[in-house]
């Protein structure tokens, strides 16, 4: 066991199985009267009954041994949870003389320690940490606190515990997520303080996080030298010599919180999702980032940024915003409404950093090594720098070189006040040299820039390939830090190809290489290696040289992956070429490109022939490899043209260096070189010297050259010359030279100085080929080199710039040719494209566009390239900034600080994906028509995909893309083209057209996809990483069978399937459920109400419409919402009855727990019958479907111990659409997990029952419970069981505490019916007609407004319809029926006044008045007593609905929504489609109603408006008020009936009175052979318009003004009383009335 010392005493003892020793310590040296050990229900099964043994041992009688245990998680931490323990104490009469003892993580030690500050004014505390984060951070230095709504240990103390007892066997029981965040902590301290520690954590990245698996199987012995106690012991000790200088965080002791400045703003999004470890670890890559940026003042480089990341990257932990486990937990936390991360957020959070002593710089600990820190104390920086950091893009200050000097950081702290006091100062302490100023170049004239580029990124994985083949030991120094390299060496190392270690601070590698003997990665490893195309062309054939196991396995072999762009890169012709010689290759995916799975064959040798006409890493691969074949190799290149020479010969080059020399074959009667080479078997050796040096790179050094070409300033580049090995060395001589430059090159050094500025030179023609990569530098100097002229394509030759041989270009992170070609035009330049090259027109620097947004493709050459022409154009931006790690990691940083020219972070908000506009959260961005993710629809062919996706069109206002239609453009038409290449070939071709519309139409789409899409396995993985990597929609129309069968009987189009189509959906339908994240019923026997259900389907799951109940959203505000709960086994029967079920309720809830398949005792519904169901309800209502699965003991009747398949279920009502997912907290979180993940824009009901009422509402546990269902439910449920009338008092008092999420609160049984009377967010009701109710002391919806009014909660309101003569009105049937109907206690009454007079004025004054309609002569006159009108009323110029609202009076028209309504309900019955050119309607009239019916027209989206009225000028003026004119809503008046000046209208609304119709009503009216017809008016029941339509219209639907009355009213009773009208029943008493005194 080991003491530490801290603040002057050795209270922190650490080791292994100390429970005894912690028991016998505390009673020896704290004697006390009670002990009270406090820790939470997951750390008390595992270790409580090992400390009350303990305990018993070594106290008397008269000592107490108390044992507490509370809810685990933040929620406990909170004033609640402290008050809890408190009165706990207090019940067991505890006094000062208590100890309590904080047996848990960091929470329970927070929590507890801060009780202990308290409590009797103070009473003594001990730290038993039992979580690795605990034992190293939150444990040691007395910081206490609890959480608060505003954020996290707001309120708190510094108390000192007595003892801290660091038991490293409780790790054992860790998972090893929590240990990696535990690790965090570690790689912190060791970071900032010890190197050596830091260094051990490097090299034991690979056991650690295993190491303690047999732990109880270890001796004492054995475990005293264990890494991870000495790693504790270092970080333990650095805290605690931290806290002993600085105990109240007054300087020094800011120095623990590196990473914890960016660490907690990250936290305060994405907590409990991401770990708070986690979030440190991000927080340190980008603080230290923030170091790097400084430059000379921290001394950091990007060495030391490299180590860091790369030690975090080696336990799991994430080191960026793009690591899958921030992805998933941004999803969780966007999918349970919080708010997304955005930099103002971040910085917000940071702004309440309790290290920040002012508003303007917030406090960083800025590194400068390894081990040591920039200065004492943490730094205040500027949030220009912070968020260059934590941008996604940048913005280049175009200006000249030297022209920016940042200001300098403040005064450094190298001295601790007293620090000397206390014994002699640990090396930290010692003060640190100053930091050395930059050098300046004192010549006057141009500014003269000198810097070195990082090491090349093809010689550092040359050289890694070659040192791990080796025999021996090498130092490989100025290797490239990047993520290709990173991605190198892992792959290497899972091979057993060599170990690495860093020495020098970073600066060398050491390489013990394998000589060639490798072994298989561990069974299920993919070695993944991003978009890292070199490593991943080198690697294929290293992985051949693998050793077979002694026992060969089919599975023995090793598979190689990357992201979705590497999945496109080409690879056909190395694997054709290593297959041929005997390797054994599978492609995975699409055939030609990775990912590849490949067979420990060994490589033959012999003579192997490879096309090296698309890159030259093909052959440098087996190069590399060759030595280590079981013969010589001879290698024959083939192909059109061998291309990128010098890249094979410096290969050749590099292997001499490791002792194997490659001879070229020269041909015998010319001595020119032929495409041949003879490779020996040999094993390599390293260089004499056991050192190898890697050049700067050539490619990086073209960027800062051409900065200097494109300002007319100087640039001397050391490391760089003509003795390179590069091709891309020859830029500034072959390129730069000709175009006006000056350039001095010796051996190793380069020097360009640039001509004035705008004065280059085009140079025509140059072949680039030996230096492919530097051709998009070259296309950007070549942009602005105009010679003077005009530019453009008109330039006469003096401004073109044409590129050849980069072919090999297209393939690389991008097609950077066409990369160009895009961007490029966003600046005004012109370009052309060949064969193997590109055409740049330059301009004059003065034409260029600027301002302009640098798409980069995640491509590090695109966005360096883009960054020169940035310097000197304003305004540009350049996106995705994060992709220059791949070989200069640190450019931003050098651009600004060793170029001078200023960069600042720029937030590019698509980095930010918004979730789906909801209806509980008012923090979150709606999607947009052009943001939206693109929805796909998949399934059979003849499932109706094509009208499907028409109507989803429509539906959701995206463009219609299908995909056949779109294949046919492109190549043939399907059938021609399998006709003409097989069905294989239209495959791939399919799939490869698939890949390239997810890019560029992968947002604001519908698209239809081809029945066959999902046949090819590289298709299907598209579809699925669209899925669940972009949040596209992929939606499978579900069809029967028979139906599919039938039309694909008849359907010719496409090529005939040659077997039988039950044999092809058999075969499809996993992968159609694979692909798919949603599935659409579009069956025929459900054919009515179809295109309602698409609009609803569709714009719930793509995130434009979502189907939420509003009322909901307003629970805050006192607004009432209901559910009305079906108990049915099957619930088609009682359809007919859901409108009068549903009366009132804002949604449906389904219980799938209570369904039963006729005939089956099974108690599981069937996910078929499941989905029958839910379609059929679908079809019967537009509400909500709240989507429940209830288990046995949360009082329902799913089986307890089957919760797969209850999870299984509810991610079904995800697929299916299903708005509210019902998930019951006690679902294993890992199953919660996977629903919240993928949720979509549908919310989750997080639930909890207490069916016997033994959990009180005051109780911690409840509290508790709420906390667990609020950290993943939209809306929190929470039912308890009602033992008095004071359990509704006590559950009011809870839920008025508790308000972060919506809450459903309800006690069952009759004496909880107070409950659901005052309950307000989404109470559940029954109804008369149902068969049971699905809960004890269940109300149907109109009780519970009786008991609201009843209690005054729901006054009486007095509705009121103005007007003269009304007598005869239906409106008072209409509304007092729906009242009625509800519950309601309200009344709706005529006054009837010959003006608008004092009757009026004073009646909508009241305070019981609840609304009016107005109807003629009144629908102007009452205008001006009104203080607003909404958009409709202002434009038709007239008001029929008087609406208060928040003590003001708003006018509305709802007339034409009565239009809308009828219209639309009916137009797909005539197969009319709204919103297309080529549709028309006719207005006939010119008054009022028709300016409501010319409105009703554009709203409903007609593009062409007739009006006709007796007097033309009356029709003009509407014309006039609404004509929108071409692409818009034209509205043109006609001066005769039939002569249409465009397409037959298809809509006819009448506004006149019936006999004004009898003249007009000719035949002529209906030439289109289908459509609507509205006659507006009452009387008679069958006016003469309508009889006609009868008689000569059959295709014609035909709309009563009965009808249209109707619809309006059920708008003004929505209106009034947020809630839906009972429209079938008032519908029925209407029309009873209306047909008897018509």
């Amino acid at each position: 066991m080991h003491q530490i010392p801290i603040l002057g005493k050795h209270s922190i003892h650490c080791g292994f199985h100390l429970h005894q020793h912690i028991a016998h310590t505390v009673v020896t040296a704290l004697p006390a009267s009670a002990y009270v050990l406090v820790t939470d229900t997951n750390i008390a099964p595992l270790y409580l009954h090992l400390f009350i043994d303990a305990f018993h041992k070594h106290i008397d009688q008269s000592t107490r041994f108390i044992t507490h245990v509370i809810p685990p998680g933040e929620t406990s931490k909170s004033r609640e949870g402290k008050a809890a323990i408190e009165d706990f104490l207090l019940a067991q009469k505890c006094t000062r003389n208590t100890v309590l003892l904080a047996l848990g993580g960091g929470v329970i030690g927070d929590l507890v320690g801060f009780v202990a500050a308290t409590f009797m004014r103070g009473v003594r505390v001990v730290q038993i940490p039992t979580s690795l984060l605990a034992m190293v951070d939150s444990a040691i230095g007395g910081k206490t606190a609890i959480d608060t709504p505003l954020g996290k240990n707001l309120i708190g103390a510094f108390w000192q515990p007595e003892y801290i007892f660091i038991d490293v066997a409780f790790l054992a029981t860790l998972p090893k997520r929590e240990l990696a965040n535990g690790l965090a902590e570690i790689i912190k301290t060791a970071a900032i303080w010890d190197e050596d520690a830091f260094t051990l954590l490097e090299s034991s990245s690979e056991t650690l996080l295993d190491s303690l698996a047999d732990i109880h199987a270890q001796s004492l012995d054995d475990l005293a030298s264990h890494p991870l106690l000495t790693l504790i012991l270092s970080s333990v000790n650095t805290k605690a010599t931290i806290v002993s200088y600085d105990p109240k965080e007054a300087h020094l002791r800011n120095l623990v919180n590196f990473g914890h400045t960016i660490g907690h703003a990250i936290e305060a999004f994405l907590t409990p999702y991401l770990l708070h470890g986690e979030c440190v670890a991000i927080g340190m890559v980008l603080e230290a980032e923030i170091a790097r940026g400084r430059g000379r003042e921290t001394s950091l480089g990007q060495v030391g940024v490299g180590r860091l990341r790369r030690c975090i990257q080696s336990y799991g932990l994430p080191t960026s915003f793009t690591h899958p486990l921030v992805l998933r937990a941004q999803e969780q936390a966007r999918a349970a409404s919080a708010p997304p991360i955005t930099i103002d957020g971040l910085l917000d959070r940071m702004a309440i950093d309790k290290k920040n002593t002012t508003s303007k710089l917030k406090k960083f600990v800025l590194l400068s090594r390894i081990g040591k820190t920039h200065e004492l104390r943490a730094t205040g920086i500027p949030d220009d720098e912070i968020k260059k950091v934590l941008a996604d893009g940048v913005t280049v200050i175009s200006g000249i070189p030297g022209g920016y000097v940042k200001p300098s950081l403040p005064v450094s702290l190298w001295e601790i006040p007293g620090a000397a006091e206390k014994g002699p100062l640990p090396l930290q302490l010692l003060p640190s040299p100053p930091a050395v100023a930059p050098p300046t170049d004192g010549s006057a004239g141009v500014p003269h820039i000198t810097l070195a580029t990082p090491g090349s990124k093809s010689i550092s994985n040359r050289a890694l390939v070659l040192a791990a083949l080796s025999n021996g030991t090498v130092k490989l120094k100025n290797l490239l830090h990047s993520d290709d390299t990173q991605v190198m060496m892992a792959a290497l190392q899972a091979m057993n190809a060599a170990t690495f270690e860093w020495t020098d601070n970073g600066e060398t590698l050491i390489v013990t290489g394998s000589g060639g003997k490798l072994s298989l990665p561990p069974p299920g490893t993919e070695l993944y290696l991003a978009n890292a195309g070199t490593a991943a062309r080198f690697l294929t054939t290293v992985c051949t040289l693998i050793s077979p196991s002694v026992n060969p396995s089919p599975s023995d072999r090793t598979v190689l992956t990357g992201n979705a762009r590497m999945k496109q890169r080409p690879i056909g012709p190395l694997v054709d070429a290593l297959s041929k010689a005997g390797a054994d290759i599978n492609y995975l995916g699409g055939s030609g490109c990775p990912p590849l799975s490949i067979a420990p064959t060994g490589l033959p040798g012999g003579t192997l022939s490879l096309d090296a006409s698309i890159s030259s890493q093909y052959v440098s691969s087996i190069l590399l490899c060759a030595p280590y074949a079981q013969q010589d190799t001879t290698l024959v290149l083939t192909g059109k043209a061998v291309i990128s020479q010098l890249y094979i010969d410096m290969t050749i080059e590099l292997m001499r260096d490791f002792g194997i020399h490659v001879v070229r074959e020269r041909d015998p009667e010319t001595g020119a070189p032929l495409n041949m080479y003879k490779i020996p078997r040999g094993v390599y050796t390293a260089p004499e010297s056991g050192i190898f040096t890697i050049e700067s790179d050539a490619s990086s050094a073209t960027y800062p050259l051409a900065v200097a070409a494109i300002t007319g300033t100087t640039c001397t580049l050391a490391s760089i010359g003509s003795s390179s090995l590069q091709g891309d060395a020859r830029f500034a001589k072959e390129i730069l030279e000709p175009m006006g430059c000056t350039v001095v090159q010796t051996a190793t050094e380069t020097t360009v100085t640039g001509p004035p500025i705008g004065t280059l030179k085009a140079i025509g023609e140059v072949d680039m080929e030996p230096m492919t990569d530097a051709f998009l530098t070259a296309a950007v100097v070549g942009a602005v080199a105009t010679d003077g002229g005009l530019g453009g394509k008109g330039g006469i030759g003096k401004n073109v710039l044409r590129i050849r041989g980069i072919a090999n270009q297209r393939v690389k992170e991008c097609n950077r040719i066409k990369a160009m070609r895009d961007q490029l035009a966003k600046f005004g330049i012109e370009t052309d494209e060949f064969e193997d090259g590109i055409v740049i027109y330059g301009r004059p620097l003065a034409s260029l566009k600027h301002g302009a947004s640098v798409h980069c493709y995640d491509d590090h050459r695109v966005a360096m390239a883009f960054s020169v022409l940035a310097t000197v154009v304003s305004g540009t931006i350049l996106e995705e900034k994060r992709c220059v790690e791949k070989t200069w990691p640190n450019w931003w940083d050098d651009l600004e600080n060793k170029i001078g020219i200023q960069v600042q972070g720029v937030d590019i908000p698509s980095a930010h994906p918004q979730p789906a506009a909801t209806t509980t959260s008012t923090t979150t961005i709606p999607l947009t028509p052009t943001t939206t993710p693109s929805v796909l629809l998949i399934g059979m062919r003849g499932s109706g995909k094509s009208h499907i996706g028409v109507l989803a069109s429509r539906a959701l206002a995206l463009p219609l893309l299908d995909f056949d239609a779109h294949f046919a453009s492109v190549h043939l038409p399907v059938r021609a083209y399998v006709e003409a290449h097989g069905w294989p070939a239209f495959r791939t071709a399919e799939t490869e057209l698939l890949q390239s519309l997810l890019s560029t139409h992968g947002k604001g789409w519908v698209i239809s996809l081809g029945g066959g899409i999902v046949e090819s396995p590289t298709a299907r993985e598209a579809l699925v990483a669209y899925s669940t990597k972009q949040g596209g929609k992929v939606v499978w129309v579900q069809r029967e069978l028979s139906v599919i069968e039938s039309y694909l009987d008849q359907e010719n189009e496409r090529p005939a399937y040659g077997e039988q189509v039950r044999d092809v959906y058999a075969r499809r339908e996993p992968w159609f459920a694979q692909c798919a994240g949603y599935a659409f019923a579009n069956y025929a026997a459900l054919e009515r109400g179809v295109e309602g259900e698409v609009e609803r389907f569709f714009g719930h799951v793509s995130g434009l419409k979502p189907n939420l109940a509003p009322n909901v959203a307003l629970a805050a505000q006192g607004v009432r919402s209901y559910f009305l709960t079906l108990t049915y086994p099957d619930v088609v029967p009682a359809l007919v009855n859901l409108p009068e079920l549903c009366a009132g309720v804002d949604a449906v809830e389904l219980r799938v727990d209570l369904l039963r398949e006729a005939g089956s005792t099974n108690p599981i519904a069937s996910h078929a019958y499941v989905s029958q169901q839910l379609s059929a309800l679908r079809r019967a209502t537009s509400l909500p479907i709240v989507y429940t699965v209830r288990t046995v003991t949360q009082g329902g009747a799913f089986p307890d111990d089957a919760q797969k398949e209850a999870a299984d279920l509810l991610k079904l009502a995800l697929r299916l659409g299903c708005e509210y997912i019902d998930v019951e907290t006690t679902l294993p979180p890992q199953f919660i997990q996977e629903i919240v993940h993928l949720k979509g824009a549908s919310q989750i009901i997080a639930s909890f029952h207490d069916w016997t009422g033994a959990i009180t509402w005051d109780a911690p546990t409840m509290s508790a419970t709420y906390g667990v269902a609020s950290q993943f439910g939209d809306i929190v449920k929470l039912i308890s069981k009602a033992t008095s009338l004071a359990s509704n008092f006590a559950l009011q008092a809870f839920a008025a505490k508790h308000t972060s999420k919506p809450l459903i609160a309800i006690n069952m049984g009759e004496q909880g019916q107070l409950s659901r009377v005052l309950n307000t967010c989404f109470t559940p009701v029954t109804h008369p007609l149902l068969p049971i109710k699905a809960a004890p002391g269940q109300l149907a919806f109109a009780e519970i407004q009786q008991a609201l009014y009843l209690c005054g909660l729901l006054p009486a309101r007095r509705f009121y319809l103005f007007g003269t003569p009304i007598a005869h009105s239906m409106s008072p049937m209409l509304h007092n029926t729906a009242f009625e109907t509800l519950g309601l206690p309200h009344t709706y009454s005529l006054l009837e006044t010959p003006t608008v007079d004092d009757d009026i004025r004073r009646v909508i004054r009241e305070k019981e008045f609840g609304g009016a309609s107005v109807t003629i002569p009144f629908k102007l006159d009452v205008m001006p007593l009104l203080d607003g009108l909404s958009d409709a009323a202002k434009a038709i110029g007239a008001v029929n609905t008087i609406v208060p609202r928040d003590g003001a009076l708003y006018g509305e028209n709802t007339d034409y929504l009565g239009i809308v309504a009828a219209v639309r309900e009916r137009a797909s019955g005539v197969g009319l489609t709204l919103g297309v050119e080529g549709e028309a309607a006719l207005v006939i009239g010119a008054g009022g109603t028709a300016r409501a019916a010319v409105y009703a027209l554009k709203t409903l989206g007609v593009r062409e408006v007739y009006v006709f009225n007796r007097t033309r000028d009356k029709a003009e003026a509407i014309a006039a008020a609404f004509d929108e004119g071409e692409g818009a809503t034209r509205v043109r008046v006609i001066d005769a009936l039939g002569a249409w000046p465009g397409a037959p209208p298809r809509v006819i609304v009448s506004t006149v009175p019936a006999d004004a119709t009898t003249a007009l009503a000719t035949q002529t009216l209906f030439t289109a052979p289908t459509g609507v017809v509205v006659d507006m008016a009452y009387k008679p029941a069958e006016t003469p318009l309508l009889r006609l339509a009868a008689e000569t219209a059959k295709g014609w639907a035909r709309v009563r003004g009965v009808e249209v009355l109707l619809e309006q009213g059920y708008v003004q009773f929505e209106t009034w009383t947020g809630r839906r009208c009972p429209r079938e029943s008032v519908r029925e008493s209407v029309l009873a009335k209306y047909d008897v005194r018509v």
